[in-house]
């Protein structure tokens, strides 16, 4: 049919098509998944299925920005979104701009003058600044940009977004920076907000080079570096915790938390993610807890009791490297002998003290061991042998007589044999839970001696974790022995970690701040309130920090590395977390999923 020689076409169907019908014909675009399923738009916000968002924009800066006034939004314990629009702005045009402008407020001082009226200071700084910016435009110093600031925040409730706004405005306007939100413009705020990089609200301010350098948010805290291991999420900004701890002044850590805190969960996880870097680990388990990590990765399990058919010998003798001499290990040797005995006897008198210190050197000596001997080569004596030097010795009768409970008693199984374990695994692990409770801190001080001596046998890229180190830290000679491990071990090229969750007894001892201070790393994980204001003083923490560590789930606390520190949340993968967990309840569903395979392939 055609009107005044138009053809009109006839009008086509519509056919209703349904979303599976799109999906079979593969007609879905990306924007049909990414998008909401419905939008309501309102003056003051945009409803976006559950939540609300709304945008405010930078209107108003004040004449000079200080470097990293943006940090504290960057780094605001919320959930936004920030887009920035920079555009730069041709410098001829803008320079005719600025004449115009110039000349603009020259008359009106001018006429000012004429007047006799007095000197306008804003007049007089708008001129100044006019003429600076001319000259540094001119000069090519400085150029101009259009810039164009939104953040959309988000919240489930009206009075969520208000206080939300609220607290930003609060941070800004502390530095004179002020905004608004978009009114009847929620729609085009959240479109800018989009990163599809088109700017809807189009609410610009010109700045110059300088304030607009200082407007780039990279001034968060964050612990990234190029190598290292990821030890978490920082919670205020969600980068990666990535961190060498090797590449510290020293490669010590401590770690505090209450139980079910995550404090074993953190080290199992940064043990396994170093072996993988090529770091050998040595750990003292008081609690059995390592076992299915270290079969997990092949390692080695070293149970530590009075049964044991493993054997330390505390008379050992570590073999001097070049840089040592004999003499000098072996006076060492002796001065934490006598440490070790004055735990193991329940005290020395200093008669008693010197008395044991010749009858150590007899001992040795007996074995034609001295200062001069080449220490690879000597088969050292036991305490049997002490034993006897100190009952024919004057005054050491008393000595010996406390010594027969290590030597015929129920310890000498254990400790009077020659030394028969090997550390020549990537991973060795050594359970002192079958101990009992009054032996266990001379089980975890022997041990300790004995990895000391192979640690400065061969030098190595090593961990040395000591778990439950407030076993140590209630004698003053085992906390000296861990205290001067922490000193020394960076020259061995060991890092030491001390875990407990005991912070009080562990801060009581005149060692354990020392220890701390000797840490380039500390980790803090939840903490109780009978220790949180001894935890603040020694680590001069903020009030937020504080109800952070109190507040804190398992896993989350406060992470310090060298002179940073940041709020952490450890986080493992799915099999990570199958190796390292420490949850009864999780442990009992693997060891059931375990019989049931085993059942499966019988």
């Amino acid at each position: 049919m055609a009107l005044f020689g138009k053809k009109i076409k006839k009008e086509e169907e519509v056919f209703a098509v349904f979303p599976e019908e799109i999906y079979r014909t593969g007609q879905l675009a990306l924007k049909d998944v990414l998008s909401p399923s419905a939008l309501e738009v309102n003056p003051t916000y945009v409803r976006l299925g559950a939540k609300l968002a709304r945008t405010i924009f930078f209107f108003s800066y004040p004449r000079y920005l200080n470097t990293n006034w943006f940090s504290p939004i960057i780094n605001l314990d919320k959930i936004f979104d920030v887009a920035m629009f920079i555009h730069p702005v041709d410098t001829a045009a803008m320079l005719r701009t600025l004449r115009r402008k110039v000349a603009e407020v020259q008359s009106q001082i001018s006429v000012r003058e004429q007047r006799g009226l007095v000197r306008d200071p804003i007049l007089d700084t708008a001129y100044r600044d006019l003429e600076e910016l001319r000259d540094k435009l001119q000069q090519a110093q400085e150029r101009l940009f259009n810039v164009g600031i939104y953040i959309t925040i988000y919240g489930f409730t009206e009075e969520e977004l208000n206080k939300t706004e609220s607290e930003v405005k609060s941070l800004l306007e502390a530095r004179l920076v002020y905004t608004k939100p978009a009114l009847f413009q929620q729609a085009e705020g959240f479109q800018s907000i989009l990163p599809l990089s088109t700017d809807k609200l189009a609410i610009n301010t010109y700045l110059n080079s300088s304030p607009v350098s200082s407007t780039f948010p990279f001034s968060s805290f964050d612990l990234t570096s190029n190598k290292g291991i990821l030890y978490g999420v920082n919670r205020h900004n969600n980068s990666l915790v990535l961190f060498d701890r090797f590449s510290l002044p020293n490669y010590n850590s401590v770690i505090f938390g209450t139980a079910g805190g995550g404090k074993s969960y953190l080290s199992k996880l940064e043990i396994l993610r170093s072996l993988m870097w090529g770091v050998d680990v040595i750990i003292i388990d008081p609690e059995k807890e390592y076992e299915y990590l270290s079969q997990a990765v092949g390692g080695s399990f070293v149970n530590i009791s009075l049964t044991s058919k493993n054997h330390i010998n505390p008379l050992d003798l570590p073999i001097p490297r070049e840089d040592e001499s004999p003499a000098d290990v072996l006076r060492s040797n002796i001065v934490n002998l006598i440490g070790l005995f004055r735990l193991m006897l329940g005290g020395l008198t200093p008669e008693e003290d010197a008395i044991l210190d010749q009858a150590i050197t007899e001992t040795y000596a007996s074995r034609d061991i001295t200062p001069e001997s080449d220490f690879s080569k000597i088969i050292p004596p036991t305490l049997s042998d002490l034993e006897l030097v100190l009952a024919s010795t004057a005054g050491g009768e008393n000595l010996a007589v406390r010594l027969k409970k290590y030597t015929t008693g129920t310890w000498a199984g254990f400790i009077n044999q020659p030394t028969n374990i090997e550390m020549n695994n990537r991973l060795v692990v050594f359970s002192v839970r079958d101990m009992e409770d009054e032996l266990r801190p001379i089980g975890i001080f022997l041990v300790l001696r004995y990895i000391w001596n192979a640690v400065r046998t061969t030098l190595k890229k090593r961990l040395l974790v000591v778990d439950e180190a407030w076993w140590l830290m209630k004698n003053e000679d085992g906390a000296s022995f861990l205290f001067g491990i922490a000193k020394r071990s960076r020259k061995y090229y060991l890092g030491l970690s001390t875990i407990t969750q005991d912070v009080g007894d562990f801060l009581n001892s005149p060692y354990g701040k020392p220890i701390i201070s000797n840490s380039s790393m500390q980790t803090l994980l939840k903490q109780s309130t009978a220790t949180i204001d001894s935890v603040v003083q020694t680590f001069n923490l903020t009030e937020e920090e504080k109800f952070l560590l109190l507040e804190s789930e398992r896993g989350e606390g406060i992470f310090f590395a060298g002179l940073k520190h940041v709020a952490i949340k450890v986080i493992a993968s799915y099999t990570e977390d199958q190796i390292i967990t420490s949850d009864p309840a999780q442990l009992l569903l693997i060891k059931k999923a375990k019989e049931e395979y085993a059942g499966q392939n019988t």
